[in-house]
């Protein structure tokens, strides 16, 4: 008998409430941006609005940077509990369609991951500004609900490539190992090199959008849409990888 798509759903959303490390990531997301959002408000906000060159709103989302590594933690270890001691095996037994099996996985990966971004973008900045006195921008202010909006999209758009990239490497440690010195170090220091080129590196893309005022080629849905299609890439590879692979 075969689980109808509804019932795959469900149960792939029992695994991730049922995994505490996965669990554990997705509430990271938030407790993680929160906890740096306030730290750094309440201590350098103000000062550092008065810093020439400083874009306020790209400031007021400082802290997704933390919860970035949190949501690509999060679809990194959301696909490899799956390459854990058989646990792939049974799943397929339970669903023996590859395909339906891997789309609802990522829908809920992707599904839990925008709701939890997009909380985590809007309570950042709205947050962030009880701190700003005399700095602090409103949500009708020119670019800033595009720029919560959109810090929710990114957020899940990098916890599914993350997901994306561990179906094909079967592995959160190689992921993580792999993305996040890229993120944190490499990046930036290619942006420091070759601007041109690092603007499309999914992260620094993805990030026009929390941006007041845009510089090079890309706007700030275009910008996300060059993060969308890093992560469409490994989705459709860690596809791919699934349907070839032995469980």
């Amino acid at each position: 008998m075969t689980m109808s798509t509804t019932a795959v759903l469900h149960s792939e959303w029992i695994k991730i409430k049922s995994v505490r490390s996965v669990s554990g990531s997705l509430i990271a997301v938030f407790a993680a941006t929160l906890f740096v959002t306030v730290f750094a408000s309440s201590t350098v906000g103000q000062a550092e609005a008065d810093n020439p060159g400083n874009d306020p709103l790209f400031s007021a989302f400082y802290a997704l940077n933390f919860g970035q590594i949190a949501a690509i933690s999060f679809g990194a270890t959301a696909l490899s509990s799956e390459f854990l001691n058989g646990a792939l095996r049974t799943s397929l037994t339970a669903v023996p369609s590859r395909s339906l099996f891997y789309v609802a996985k990522m829908a809920v990966v992707g599904g839990l991951a925008l709701v939890v971004g997009l909380i985590t973008s809007f309570a950042t900045f709205l947050v962030g500004q009880l701190f700003m006195g005399e700095y602090a921008i409103r949500l009708e202010e020119p670019g800033a609900l595009r720029a919560a909006f959109g810090g929710g999209v990114y957020l899940a758009l990098m916890a599914l490539f993350a997901a994306g990239l561990t179906a094909v490497l079967r592995s959160a440690l190689a992921v993580l190992s792999l993305l996040i010195p890229f993120i944190l170090i490499v990046s930036f220091v290619v942006g420091g090199v070759a601007g041109g080129v690092a603007q499309y590196f999914p992260d620094q893309a993805g990030q026009l959008v929390l941006h007041a005022h845009q510089e090079g080629g890309l706007g700030p849905w275009t910008g996300l849409g060059v993060t969308a299609g890093w992560a469409g890439v490994a989705l459709v590879a860690g596809w791919w990888t699934l349907r070839k692979r032995d469980a």
